[in-house]
């Protein structure tokens, strides 16, 4: 019956003026993902916004608005220049225009919208979920308010403002310096629209998140703060209020399966104890989750909670590991970045926002590390709703020196320091209330990162509930509750200690294309090339199989990069348009849960350096375009044995030097016949590495690998594999003296 109140209320708020939708279309030019015909453009993203504080009476205002893009000094336009759907960011194909707002502009929007009865002295909220960067919002010419921030929702009390019962206008300007400036913005470059490549993606500018009205009552709850207590049999709680007398009493009452399970009467400026009696738990494996009503006289509104306790203790072993609910649990999940091909930071659909989680679950995976972009409070709810953690990222500023601070201390702009800190502290406080959320990852890599001692030690007296992860990757400054580590491709177990537990932040990065589902064709890359699905799988297991010896040596966590592809970045489980998974889901379910098939078993066709030496034509200064073709002349190069490597290799016989960045190889082979199992190449590489056959790209590889290592060749090169005289050219490229290169070519035996 409420749920029926609750729609039947929400339908006599929605006044918005008409909308014509016909003028609203996704921008053609890249791909879709199967929720963009989905996507109503007159209630686009309709759900309500704030699952952990509700209350019915609400209207969003998503649809279509006037948008303007003028210069930074101009003031605000006298015509617009076109209609953008809200909440779709400007650069998205969602939004119906896809523009980039360079530094120097400003974006307006406007729209005009009916406000609803304000009798006995209600007032009337205007929310953002979120804006990126600088927000400044008139209502009917006066100025509301403004905001700075690209990740944390924000409130405007527009009572005094607005025409009761009457049309209303309301006029938006976005200011987003970007990277000319020092705001956290993550992984995003505007210098990167239309053309795409390496780790920055497409900027997103303006309204990301949905823009709602909310009628309260004049003393109303504005925030709440809950902690669960698993030891006391407990929830803390701690509300805001706005507009209540100092000695307002609330009432709040906890509900399972819509019974009563306990209830706290107490002043609202007070922290009130709930018990929670025979509390059941909340894990991965049971989500449950608790219905909190708090009523504050007129003012009634609803929550949840989950019971769940995060730590550091001992495993069986000795190992400080991770405790969930007092027992230690293996930390497993993929690198979440949060981007769709159509919408960029904002997702289509609630569906397609709670696929992403629902299919990591399928998959076996028990985490999500939410890397460098924090997310509407929906996805977060779906986290709690269906059973997942989350290491929640800061998102960097960035990168580093830029914005005026190093990981060494040093603060060369306070004011960058201040808005990071700022931010950061919103980011919290926003979703302390997610029973999901176990980890704070303050810094990545060291990325904008400084004075780490001093930030980790604030942000665990902000949220002392939670771990705190003070630098994923590079430079550790030896604080927080985990040590991190990054490595591509292979994963490692980091040296363990006795008071922070170890973790593998990122590692993998197994890349495949898939025809038809990419954001370009050409220029998509991975860590390391994957010649087709069965070879991603049988990698991927391998990998995990690697991460299940590594939990023996007291490994905690582990990172997969990523869950999906994100523009030319190729190394995702599934495409970037979510529509194809590139893995075989049966085997990497049971991976992520220890079962795994008989290793595969290859065989030497031409043996590698490893037990047989083998003669190589070499250069180390840039050789013709055609280098690698059967047909080039290579009779002037020098011929030395293999392996090659730098002073700091140790993996292999290092029988020729190499002490420069750049390494060109060719070799003749001989096959005895022309059709090979599965071949596969046997490679042992430093860092990055192109190997051809017959002129035909058969593998690409980049970072570092772990001693030998056997990749299937792309079918294309494979295919030229025949009996008699082959050839194999290498060129391998290292930024220090740890790398080597060597190649072989195997033969998958037959079952």
């Amino acid at each position: 019956m409420k749920s029926i109140l609750f729609l039947f209320a929400h339908l006599l708020f929605c006044f918005a003026a008409p909308i014509h939708a016909e003028s609203w279309k996704p921008v053609a030019g890249h791909i879709l993902t199967p929720w963009a015909g989905d996507v109503n453009p007159k209630n686009p993203l309709p759900d309500y916004p704030r699952p952990q504080l509700v209350r019915d009476e609400w209207q969003s205002l998503n649809g279509l608005w006037d948008y303007a893009i003028q210069p930074k000094a101009a003031s605000s336009p006298e015509t617009y220049q076109g209609k953008i759907l809200v909440p779709f960011p400007l650069e998205s194909a969602l939004s119906g225009v896809r523009k980039v707002l360079m530094p120097t502009n400003l974006l307006w929007y406007h729209r005009n919208f009916r406000a609803p009865s304000l009798a006995g002295g209600k007032r009337l909220l205007l929310h953002f979920g979120a804006v990126d960067w600088e927000t400044k919002v008139r209502v009917n010419g006066r100025m509301v308010g403004e905001h700075r921030g690209g990740y944390d929702p924000f409130t405007f009390d527009i009572t005094d403002a607005v025409q009761n019962r009457r049309e209303n206008e309301m006029v938006i300007s976005v200011y987003d310096p970007q990277t000319t400036e020092f705001q956290p913005d993550g992984k995003q470059n505007y210098k990167r629209f239309d053309k795409p490549g390496g780790i920055a993606y497409t900027s997103v500018s303006g309204i990301w998140q949905t823009v709602w009205l909310e009628v309260v009552t004049a003393a109303h709850v504005s925030d709440l703060k809950v902690v669960p207590d698993v030891d006391a049999g407990a929830v803390l709680l701690d509300l805001r209020t706005v507009g209540a007398a100092p000695d307002a009493t609330v009432e709040i009452i906890a509900l399972a399966a819509n019974k009563k399970v306990a209830s706290v009467k107490g002043r609202c400026d007070s922290t009130l104890v709930l018990p929670i009696p025979a509390a059941r738990l909340w894990s991965p494996e049971d989500p449950f989750l608790y219905s909190l009503e708090i009523r504050m006289g007129n003012d009634v509104v609803r929550s949840y909670f989950g019971m769940r306790k995060i730590a550091l203790g001992r495993d069986a072993k000795g190992f400080t590991c991770i405790l969930l609910n007092g027992k230690p649990v293996f930390h497993a999940g993929p690198l979440d970045q949060g981007y769709w091909p159509d919408g960029l930071y904002t997702a289509p659909t609630d569906a397609a926002l709670r696929f992403d989680i629902a299919e990591m679950k399928k998959l076996g995976f028990n985490m999500l590390r939410k890397h460098l972009k924090v997310e509407p409070a929906r996805w977060y709810y779906w986290c709690d709703k269906l059973g997942m953690l989350v290491w929640q990222d800061m998102p960097c500023a960035d990168g580093g020196t830029a914005a005026g601070m190093d990981h060494d201390g040093v603060v060369n702009r306070p004011d960058a320091a201040a808005e990071f800190e700022l931010e950061l502290k919103a980011m919290i406080e926003t979703h302390r209330n997610s029973p999901s959320i176990v980890v704070w990852t303050v810094f990545n890599e060291n990325w904008g990162q400084y004075d780490t001692p001093r930030i980790i030690s604030w942000v665990h007296q902000l949220d002392p509930s939670r771990l705190i992860n003070s630098a994923s990757g590079w430079f550790d400054a030896k604080v927080g509750d985990l040590k991190d580590r990054h490595n591509y491709p292979n994963p490692i177990c980091p040296p363990t200690e006795s008071q922070r537990a170890v973790v593998l932040g990122e590692f993998g990065g197994l890349g495949l294309t898939v025809p038809g589902h990419t954001w370009v064709e050409k220029k998509a890359w991975g860590y390391t090339d994957m010649s087709g699905e069965r070879a991603l799988t049988r990698k991927y297991v391998d990998f995990w199989r690697q991460i299940w010896q590594l939990r023996d040596q007291g490994l905690c966590g582990a990172v997969y990069t990523q869950l999906a592809d994100v523009e030319t970045e190729c190394n995702g489980l599934f495409t970037y348009d979510r529509k194809h998974l590139k893995v075989d889901a049966k085997q990497v379910a049971a991976a992520h849960n220890g079962n795994f098939p008989p290793p595969t078993v290859f065989t030497d066709v031409i043996p590698t350096a490893r037990f047989q030496s083998a003669a190589w034509r070499y250069a180390t200064n840039q050789p013709a375009a055609d280098w690698f073709e059967p047909r080039f002349d290579d009779a002037l190069w020098p011929l030395a044995e293999a392996a090659f490597g730098g002073a700091a290799f140790t993996n292999v016989p290092v029988r020729t030097g190499w002490a420069v960045q750049n390494l060109w190889m060719r070799r003749e082979i001989v096959l005895p016949k022309a059709h090979l199992n599965h071949p596969a190449l046997k490679v042992m590489h430093g860092q990055d590495a192109e190997i051809y056959l017959n002129g035909v790209l058969a593998l690409r590889l980049s970072g570092a690998g772990a001693g030998y290592e056997e990749f299937d060749i792309r079918p294309e090169a494979a295919k030229t594999l025949k009996a008699g005289i082959n050839r194999i050219a290498v060129h391998a490229h290292r930024e220090d003296a740890g790398g080597g290169m060597d190649v072989g070519l195997v033969e998958e035996q037959q079952p």
